[in-house]
């Protein structure tokens, strides 16, 4: 089969991911309600009895707000590294010691024939990580919300046959936008927010021609917009001599308020 996922929402007002090969499936955050969750998995054909586990990159609302509800409905075991743990405790409430898993950072583990890696990243939380997902000779990584990729993020994201990747906001649209100054810092700062500059720059780095799919996530509904996102990182890409010359691939949407297509990422 490969490997195939789905964004069920990806951005400010939530996040989520479903990831899913022949023997297992998992949900990576539960940014929205329990309620919003389901109805985007049955859009694409999913249900809560579906998953073996959900996975949790930080503590932030728009990744954990449903994410109590949810597990205790589904009796769902949920992965997350300590500090992430005792970070959102108040906001997960009443789980079950059976429930509550620890996968550290810069780890690796496997679900079935799905294999998890932790890494992690600069990001205003307790311990924030990215993942990445290998099955089948395929690999997805998941790489969002970062203030910076570091030379051990760029390691990690190597040889991705498909990135889902943080493009969150355009620095002029921020820089003029309506926020207070100290949350602009805060999200131009090292530990906020990939721009779309900073996004086509690592794709510059990171385009081994294996890659065949580049989603980009966790746009700001307030600062940024998808057709700029594109066209922002096709003009760096260019600029570099990637884009068509040497490496033949997709840039791809996500949405804030409805899922992806399922994508079947075969070897």
């Amino acid at each position: 089969m490969g490997l195939r996922f789905t964004v069920l929402a990806s951005g400010s007002t939530g996040n989520a991911t479903v990831v899913s090969t022949d023997s297992a499936t998992v949900l990576v955050d539960v940014g929205l309600s329990g309620k919003k969750i389901e109805e985007l998995m049955q859009h694409r054909d999913i249900t809560g009895s579906d998953l073996d586990a959900v996975f949790i990159t930080h503590e932030h609302s728009d990744h954990i707000k449903g994410l109590g509800a949810f597990a205790r409905k589904h009796d769902l075991p949920v992965y997350a590294n300590e500090k992430t743990w005792a970070a959102m405790n108040k906001a997960v409430g009443e789980l079950p010691d059976q429930q509550r898993k620890i996968i550290a950072t810069d780890s690796v583990m496997e679900i079935a024939d799905l294999r998890v890696e932790s890494y992690a990243i600069s990001h205003d939380a307790a311990e924030p990580v990215g993942y990445c997902f290998q099955a089948d000779g395929v690999k997805l990584s998941l790489a969002t919300d970062m203030g910076y990729m570091s030379e051990k993020v760029m390691d990690k994201l190597l040889r991705s046959d498909v990135l889902i990747l943080e493009s969150n906001h355009d620095i002029e649209m921020l820089r003029m936008g309506r926020y207070p100054w100290n949350i602009k810092r805060r999200i131009l700062g090292d530990t906020g927010h990939l721009s779309n500059e900073a996004a086509g720059d690592a794709l510059c780095r990171l385009l081994s021609g294996i890659t065949r799919r580049v989603y980009l996530a966790h746009l700001s509904q307030q600062h940024n917009q998808m057709d700029l996102a594109k066209l922002t990182v096709n003009t760096i890409l260019e600029g570099n001599g990637f884009f068509y010359q040497k490496h033949e691939f997709a840039l791809c949407d996500t949405y804030h308020d409805r899922p992806t297509e399922w994508d079947l990422v075969k070897a």
